[in-house]
């Protein structure tokens, strides 16, 4: 059996737990072979910092692509996270179609908004670029607020209905993706979870965990890299589903009684859990 290979398209925030600093180590510590394809660098994250540094690295992405090109290097998965602009959007149609081995998986979180607002620097016009690169997603993580954004429905921040969460479904499933895990679901006030939900079928699975009192950056990117990192270890998109909401829980139990650490989660000391989980333990 060949070893899998993931392609990760997102920034590196060098300090703070996001983006990059977290899927290296996570898709990693499932056994799978990760490349890094960095969009941007950032002295942090944008999370609760000021007087960070950026620096756009979009002129790199095509040469890089290029190089890979002539030495044959091709991927069994692309994963895109945080991408700064529409160029960076388009960049990963072209890795998509040029660098991805047959049946090859294009997973896409569509990292641009939370808590009910796009993120500083993005507008309209990115919102419908980014619902174009998911209508060729295998799979698109959307948390509530870019799925607001994508459809064009009210978001809600609590006391979700089914009917709610089905409309929401439906119109993200007429977007392409063939599977949508929908992030951020809460029919009761102490439970959040996620709906795995198949486009085609419309058949449709919850999982929740027990809500956490805190909130903090990068969790989003725990969940996805685990996702991925599950998901390429042989899990069905469930499993792996399930996999990563646990993960994300028990990087907030690891973080939940240091105030200090508003920057991220202590994710490192939930990896032996994940590693468990995805050999079947």
């Amino acid at each position: 059996m060949t070893d899998k290979k993931v392609l990760t398209l997102q920034d590196i925030s060098c300090f703070g737990q996001c983006s990059i600093t977290v899927a290296l180590p996570i898709i990693s510590a499932c056994g799978i072979e990760t490349a890094v394809l960095p969009s941007a660098v950032l002295s942090t994250h944008t999370g609760g910092f000021v007087g960070f540094t950026f620096r756009d690295l979009t002129e790199d992405i095509p040469g890089i692509i290029a190089h890979w090109k002539k030495e044959g290097i091709k991927f069994d998965c692309l994963y895109t996270g945080y991408l700064g602009n529409i160029s960076q959007v388009e960049y990963a149609k072209v890795i998509r179609r040029e660098l991805l081995n047959d049946g090859a998986k294009l997973i896409v979180d569509p990292a641009m908004a939370d808590n009910g607002v796009l993120y500083n620097g993005f507008d309209d016009s990115f919102v419908k670029g980014m619902r174009k690169l998911c209508a060729q997603a295998d799979i698109m993580l959307p948390n509530l607020t870019e799925a607001a954004l994508m459809t064009g429905i009210e978001f809600k921040a609590e006391n979700h209905t089914e009917k709610y969460i089905d409309d929401m479904l439906t119109e993200l499933g007429k977007i392409g993706a063939k599977m949508i895990i929908l992030k951020g679901i809460s029919f009761e006030k102490n439970k959040i979870g996620i709906v795995v939900y198949e486009a085609d079928t419309r058949e449709k699975q919850f999982y929740f965990t027990e809500r956490m009192d805190k909130n903090s950056p990068g969790t989003g990117d725990c969940f996805a890299s685990a996702f991925t990192g599950a998901l390429m270890r042989g899990k069905s998109e469930y499993e792996s589903a399930t996999i990563a909401a646990d993960f994300v829980r028990e990087c907030i139990k690891n973080t939940i009684d240091d105030e200090s650490h508003v920057y991220g989660v202590k994710f490192e000391k939930a990896i032996p859990m994940l590693v468990n989980r995805c050999n079947g333990f």
